[in-house]
């Protein structure tokens, strides 16, 4: 199973140390590491607007990785419909989208 990774950031500490996370993440999954990965950069914007999450999703579809790794949902997006539709698109080419577990109680 190949994996991407996508890390949205205010900086690039915050991309580096986000990156090492979500790597760190696959590999304890058992996951190989695609051989590239993308990032946007600032204030999230509509995650249709977002050129590294766009590069990620086509990177995936195209058979490159089976699936996009991030820290979170919140980094690909808050909004329930828009969430549901790229799902919808992701899972009609094969590709998942996976996040770190969150923290337990």
């Amino acid at each position: 199973m190949r994996v991407t990774t996508y890390v949205l950031a205010s900086s690039v500490s915050e991309r580096r140390a986000d990156q090492e996370l979500i790597e760190a993440h696959v590999r304890g999954q058992g996951w190989k590491l695609a051989l590239s990965s993308f990032w946007d950069f600032g204030q999230a914007p509509p995650v249709t607007d977002r050129t590294g999450f766009g590069e990620a999703s086509r990177y995936a579809a195209q058979g490159f990785a089976h699936g996009i790794a991030a820290i979170g949902r919140q980094a690909i997006t808050t909004d329930n419909a828009t969430y549901e539709e790229l799902l919808h698109f992701l899972g009609s080419r094969g590709v998942f989208l996976a996040y770190l577990p969150g923290p337990t109680p």
